[in-house]
């Protein structure tokens, strides 16, 4: 059972939300906010494991609330929603460490998807639309790369094509369990926190385009 928060300033939106998702039987919302800073403290009382978080609150907003959350141990995985598709602020989002965006106006199905996506450590949630956010934000070759390995090259390729480890490991015809072991070491040369920051990487580097 994943658990939920769900933060947004528009009352309407997070019950909406949270009737979407408590309606999942692999889904419980346990809590809402109406603010980044409610939201710090739901998430130490409620231990959730994903948090769907708005971007644009008063007081504290979706991007500070995400860098606070993310020093928490254990941390949630963060779901951005926003209302605009190119939102600078949903760059910064990712920058800090957001797992994932989605548009507002998405449809209920998607929504469910996007948190099941985010909740797995093992996915990536549409990566076309991060590679688009990208280059609305930034120009290409704003980022460098350190020196990869061949087969980190061709991971991280293919994490950029949104593929799962189970996925790379076909690809590669490799071990799953080597596969995360390039995972892990490509997160570690890259100085990223996870695949959706290292794919943020490859493509303001101009890596992949």
């Amino acid at each position: 059972m994943t658990r939920v928060l769900v933060v947004d300033d528009d009352a309407m939106v997070r019950s909406g939300f949270a009737a979407i998702l408590g309606a999942e039987p692999d889904l419980e919302v346990v809590g809402q906010a109406a603010d980044g800073a409610e939201a710090l403290t739901r998430t130490r009382s409620l231990a959730p494991d994903v948090v769907v978080m708005d971007v644009r609150m008063p007081r504290v907003d979706g991007i500070e609330a995400t860098r606070r959350l993310l020093r928490l141990d254990p941390a949630p995985r963060v779901l951005v929603v926003t209302t605009f598709e190119h939102d600078s602020y949903v760059m910064e989002a990712l920058e800090a460490g957001a797992h994932g965006f989605l548009l507002k106006r998405a449809g209920a199905d998607q929504l469910v998807h996007a948190v099941r996506t985010v909740a797995s450590t093992d996915g990536l949630l549409f990566p076309e639309a991060i590679r688009d956010l990208v280059r609305a934000a930034r120009p290409a070759s704003a980022r460098q790369l350190p020196e990869l390995s061949d087969r980190e090259a061709e991971v991280l390729r293919l994490l950029a094509r949104g593929l799962s480890n189970a996925e790379i490991a076909g690809e590669l015809y490799l071990g799953q369990e080597t596969v995360k072991t390039h995972v892990r070491s490509l997160l570690a040369k890259l100085a990223v926190r996870d695949r959706t920051q290292a794919v943020v990487a490859a493509f303001e580097s101009g890596f992949v385009g």
